[in-house]
């Protein structure tokens, strides 16, 4: 079955950066547009970053952009999120997501796109 695994979360202050990777497995993981989501206690789910199967195109929330940073290496099945200048309105659990469909033309902004998900990682930004 598929299997999507994160990790690279944690705490860090204000101003500094992670990198979260997304192992993907169980799927032909170059076939699938991916996406990064994540959700604040009491909040929405919400969009952060998705990238294209061939990594030729990506689209960035606005609130993430210029300091957030989406790419994937197909060979080793794995996405990646490098995250700068992280702000305290960043801390969330963070969600990997592959599109519900190989091959789109689409690349979605909505959680309703993405058809496999994994377990999150905390990533906590002190002040």
């Amino acid at each position: 079955q598929v299997q999507l695994v994160e990790s690279g979360g944690g705490l860090v202050q204000a101003g500094g950066s992670l990198r979260l990777s997304c192992a993907a497995s169980g799927l032909t993981f170059s076939y699938y547009n991916m996406g990064w989501f994540r959700q604040a206690p009491g909040k929405e789910r919400e969009f952060v970053a998705a990238i294209y199967w061939d990594g030729g195109r990506t689209n960035i929330a606005a609130s993430v952009k210029g300091r957030f940073t989406i790419s994937r290496d197909n060979a080793k099945n794995t996405m990646y999120l490098q995250m700068n200048s992280l702000k305290p309105e960043d801390t969330a659990v963070y969600y990997c997501a592959a599109d519900r469909l190989p091959h789109r033309e689409y690349l979605g902004y909505s959680k309703n796109e993405y058809g496999y998900w994994g377990q999150g990682t905390q990533v906590t930004v002190s002040s």
